[in-house]
């Protein structure tokens, strides 16, 4: 049976971001999405231009019949929109662990865009915080974790791409301890949705049954392929090519 990955972001019009990267993400590692709207957007590859919630009553609405109707694997959680549906998706994931203790929950904790813009309603980080409690795994960009402080009872990736240099490294942590360190030659172009790809893919991988390192190693791995192999839609930030062309 194919591993779903139950997914709650907003939507990119564009196509970069958000719903649209999780979704072709996802089917890259051979897993199914069901995603879920949080947000409705007006976007481009460089900037969000508005944002506006789904009622959150709408969110458990999305969500029932699919938890009546397919085994989840995993849990992708991108912006909530605002804190009432933060706590709706709360509820939703409450209730996945009461049937599985284990489900494994990736949260990509998107504060604003890339250039600052809001993308939701209220204060993002007090947003977010009932979803940090439930996750397995936080994926925070440097700015994020500096605005996120520490980070209790979840694993931790500090993706590196807002440092200096010519190498990009993501700090795995565990109960605030460097497990382990991944280093990547840095790219030359600035990507939309490149956050979203990886958490996105790493939600797959722990849905497909892989344990949290190896998880880790194949979606970073395959990111990284989505990114050098990107493409320019419009002038600025380019699209990761998340249904890859050959890597060898």
């Amino acid at each position: 049976m194919t591993a779903c990955v139950l997914v709650f972001a907003g939507l990119d019009p564009g196509g970069g971001a958000g719903l649209a990267a999780d979704i072709l993400a996802i089917s890259a590692q051979g897993a199914h999405p069901l995603p879920v709207a949080t947000a409705i957007t007006a976007q481009d590859n460089n900037r969000v231009h508005a944002a506006s919630p789904v009622d959150a009553e709408w969110i458990a609405r999305q969500a029932a019949p699919l938890l009546a109707a397919f085994e989840i694997g995993a849990v992708k959680l991108g912006i909530p929109g605002n804190a009432a549906n933060a706590a709706a998706i709360a509820d939703v994931i409450r209730t996945l662990r009461a049937r599985r203790p284990t489900l494994p929950v990736v949260l990509d904790p998107v504060l604003a865009s890339g250039h600052g813009d809001a993308l939701g309603q209220g204060d993002a980080i007090k947003a977010l915080r009932e979803l940090l409690a439930l996750a397995t795994i936080v994926l925070p960009n440097l700015p994020e974790h500096e605005a996120l402080g520490e980070i209790h009872g979840a694993q931790v990736l500090v993706t590196g791409g807002h440092a200096a240099g010519d190498t990009v490294v993501n700090r795995w942590l565990v109960d605030g301890v460097e497990r382990r360190a991944w280093h990547w030659p840095r790219l030359p172009h600035g990507y939309h949705g490149s956050g979203c790809t990886l958490a996105a893919a790493l939600a797959a991988r722990l849905a497909l049954g892989e344990r949290m390192e190896a998880a880790l190693d194949t979606a970073q791995t395959y990111t990284h392929h989505a990114l050098a192999q990107s493409y320019a839609l419009a002038p600025g930030q380019r699209i990761p090519r998340r249904l890859l062309q050959s890597t060898s």
